[in-house]
């Protein structure tokens, strides 16, 4: 591993210790749903949406038996509606015909989910059941990764596959975290305020 990249890691750790999801959900398949929703939307418009969204379908059971106009109507606000309500309802499905309702526990199984890929497989592992999997690579993760010098892959899962080469697997999760908060407050994507930087002495800044 590179110098400079164990200097950002311990940095980011002193500076988020106990980085967590920005989603709010009290349950693994309340996870699920916001993740899916998530795509392209922000966590804070996802947060407005979820309340009226559980509420109405607290459990798969409920939301396998959602009607997609209803559930559409609910997640309007966080785009590509359509295609999110076929994969709330349809996941759900799944949900209950074969795993009793549960969300699975294995990588294997989560992928088997419709709008399910490998950045929701490993939030619901790592956010709701503690197991690190692999390194959730999302937008935040995609450029903080490049300026970073992490990676100089495109595709999600070589990014995620080089992060797990230089990330202790014990810190896949919170790394995770960590670097998304980074990104969401810091290094942004149109004006990164590297002058701000707790990294600024030791990241390459590629590409800014």
């Amino acid at each position: 591993m590179l110098l400079y990249t164990k200097k950002i890691l311990l940095e980011l750790k002193k500076n988020y210790p106990k980085a967590k999801i920005a989603l709010d959900f009290e349950s693994p398949f309340q996870l699920l749903t916001a993740t899916i929703l998530s795509a392209q939307c922000t966590d804070k418009r996802v947060n407005l949406v979820t309340p009226a969204l559980f509420k109405r379908f607290p459990t798969a059971q409920a939301m396998a038996k959602a009607s997609l106009p209803e559930v559409e109507k609910l997640i309007h606000s966080t785009g590509f509606f359509r295609q999110k309500a076929k994969s709330l309802v349809l996941s759900a499905r799944d949900l209950t015909e074969k795993f009793n309702g549960q969300v699975p526990k294995t990588m294997e199984e989560l992928l088997s989910l419709r709008g399910v890929a490998r950045k929701t497989a490993n939030v619901l592992l790592g956010t709701a059941f503690g197991i690190a999997s692999g390194v959730v690579v999302d937008t935040h993760v995609i450029r903080l990764s490049h300026r970073m010098g992490f990676s100089e892959q495109e595709n999600p899962d070589k990014i995620e596959k080089d992060l797990m080469k230089i990330v202790p697997q014990r810190d896949w999760i919170w790394f995770s975290h960590a670097i998304i908060t980074h990104g969401r407050q810091v290094c942004k994507a149109q004006k990164p305020a590297c002058a701000a930087c707790v990294l600024i002495s030791f990241c390459p800044k590629k590409g800014v």
